[in-house]
């Protein structure tokens, strides 16, 4: 499949804003808040980081003005429902923070809507692809789970380099081991991902298409077309093996390894919000690789015809 940016940076970025603001309400839930004003701050932040990754989807669409017809298709629609659930979430996350500048406090009553519609609306996201049973690789179980591995694990190092920045609160080496833990379950579950996708087997073939497998292999005397179309394009995008290989190595160094290890040297080396900001950024560096290869290794049903 043909690896959108835009669609790459939608889902890396809203992904890492959901999955802060639901630890952010997880805090409010278990009553451990950070300074009410800096809290604020935080919600802010997790509001514009989601908000701007859904208007990154915008812009692969071919009439963006009409965006808004999908919100009416949530009945049968995993898109549609992604976006109902991600207005709901904001609308969540702002009432809940602007009774917390009105009233001077966090209640749980209102956090509980912000932690479920916001892991709702990622675990909508994984579905739009995992529900595609022409996309062989796709179309599993775990790819929402990794979906929601890597928000949390995102939400997890932003609220620990929050934690290390917030006044009156002393840092604690807890927040960073639960991030260390968010990582290397994020990434467990896509080893086991990219185990599964790559023994998937493919729904159809050119033999069986035909139905002429029981002769022999069959091969097109004629390509479909005769230049390249939409369809080529976007669903016939192919990464060489070898360099899926040391794609995926980048991804696990630049997102798992090479974050574990700055958190782990925030603990015991002095400049906690340095190294915890530069495993943040090397996290995002990582999944927007792990992103991209996401698309651009899967393989669309449609591909045996070309």
């Amino acid at each position: 499949m043909h690896p959108a940016y835009s669609v790459i940076f939608f889902t890396v970025l809203s992904g890492a804003g959901f999955g802060f603001l639901s630890l952010l309400s997880v805090s409010d839930i278990v009553q451990r808040s950070l300074h009410s004003e800096f809290k604020l701050l935080c919600y802010g932040f997790g509001f514009v980081l989601a908000t701007v990754g859904l208007f990154a989807s915008m812009l692969h669409l071919r009439r963006p003005e009409r965006a808004w017809r999908a919100f009416s298709q949530w009945r049968s629609s995993w898109l549609s429902r992604e976006g109902v659930l991600a207005v709901a979430a904001l609308a969540a996350a702002f009432l809940h923070a602007a009774f917390a500048l009105v009233y001077g406090a966090y209640p749980v009553l209102t956090a509980i809507p912000v932690l479920l519609l916001s892991l709702a609306t990622v675990y909508a996201t994984g579905m739009i692809y995992a529900q595609l049973k022409t996309v062989a690789r796709w179309n599993s179980k775990w790819t929402p789970t990794c979906f929601l591995g890597f928000s949390i694990a995102g939400g997890a190092l932003l609220y620990a380099t929050a934690t290390s920045m917030a006044p009156q609160v002393q840092f604690s080496a807890g927040y960073p081991l639960y991030a260390m833990l968010a990582l290397a379950a994020a990434w467990a579950a896509k080893s086991i991902w990219w185990k599964r996708g790559d023994s998937a087997k493919r729904i159809s073939s050119a033999e069986s298409a035909t139905g002429l497998g029981g002769i022999g292999s069959v091969r097109l005397m004629e390509s479909p077309h005769s230049g390249a179309s939409y369809l080529t394009r976007e669903m016939g995008y192919r990464v060489a093996r070898k360099h899926a290989r040391k794609l995926r190595m980048l991804a696990v160094l630049a997102g798992c390894a090479a974050p574990i290890a700055l958190v782990f040297a925030s603990i015991f080396v002095p400049g906690a919000v340095f190294w915890l900001s530069l495993a943040s950024l090397s996290f995002f560096a990582g999944s927007i690789v792990e992103r991209w290869l996401f698309f651009a290794e899967s393989e669309h049903a449609m591909t045996a015809y070309y």
